[in-house]
């Protein structure tokens, strides 16, 4: 049975993917999609294989690596991704950064399973690596004070604060099975080289919680950014950065609209998408 091919990409007429394209399967079974699974547009050309029916990348994920890729002073030499998922946060700081050697730690074998494939798809999986195991665990990652730039995405929800999916991977996702904010804080400064950054997405209304972990973990956080989804809405996520210190809490707070009141991407989010390889307008404008 022939395994169903990539989806046409839905792009602007006349819009041209930015960098390299990806490798593409090679000749290896393993790089087409399964029946039950998509292989879908990342950054540029890269494209992340995702299950039709489990966790699925998202508008926190995109703002996350687009807000990492602005912080960092420099492009980093090596980045890590902690509870990287389908590694979707991982390849497109990858993709951003393409001299950066990049690691994501992922405890659910499906996920680091499926982020492996898309690594080698792209053409990424000599300078990128995922590793099967728990953030918590310090033998996880020898490497400490190793990394310029460290992202994550901890789950949003405590375990018993609604009503968990049995879909495959997105409990773990969005519930707290393996710690939370203040795990994802200790963990990140024992992997960020000095002068390092972190930058991490977090339900709006964790703050008192992110500001507790970065004090216990001796970090500073230095932003907070509100990711409002349309004009007029609450913030959906909020994206935190810290940096090694002493856990003072900033001044600095910024908010960023996907759509206007008509529902129309900002000129704000166009410029994100650009600046992270995807087209700026959506395939009808």
């Amino acid at each position: 049975m022939t395994s169903p091919a990539p989806r046409a990409p839905r792009r602007p007429e006349g819009w041209v993917a930015p960098g390299p394209p990806p490798a593409g399967a090679r000749g290896r079974p393993d790089l087409a999609p399964g029946a039950d699974e998509d292989l879908s547009l990342l950054s540029g050309d890269w494209r992340v294989f995702q299950q039709k029916r489990g966790h699925r990348w998202s508008l926190d994920d995109l703002m996350t690596a687009a807000i990492a890729a602005e912080e960092v002073p420099r492009p980093p030499a090596r980045a890590l991704d902690m509870g990287c998922g389908i590694g979707s946060v991982l390849m497109m700081i990858a993709w951003r950064f393409p001299d950066a050697r990049v690691l994501g730690i992922e405890a659910q074998e499906l996920s680091a399973a499926m982020a492996r494939r898309s690594l080698a798809y792209n053409g990424a999986d000599e300078r990128c690596e995922v590793r099967l195991g728990d953030l918590r665990d310090p033998s996880m990652l020898p490497e400490a004070n190793a990394f310029e730039l460290v992202t994550g995405t901890p789950p949003y929800f405590p375990i018993g604060e609604g009503v968990q999916s049995g879909k495959p991977q997105c409990a773990p996702c969005r519930f707290e099975h393996r710690g939370g904010v203040e795990d994802y804080c200790a963990a990140a400064a024992r992997a960020l080289a000095p002068g390092g950054v972190f930058v991490m997405c977090a339900a709006s209304g964790e703050a008192p919680r992110v500001r507790e972990g970065a004090t216990a973990a001796r970090l500073d956080v230095t932003g907070v950014c509100e990711i409002v989804p349309r004009e007029g809405k609450p913030p959906l996520v909020t994206v935190f950065t810290l940096r090694p210190g002493a856990g003072a809490w900033p001044a600095r707070a910024t908010e960023r609209v996907v759509r206007d009141a008509k529902g129309v991407w900002t000129p704000e989010f166009a410029a994100v998408r650009r600046a992270m390889g995807m087209p700026d307008r959506p395939p009808h404008a």
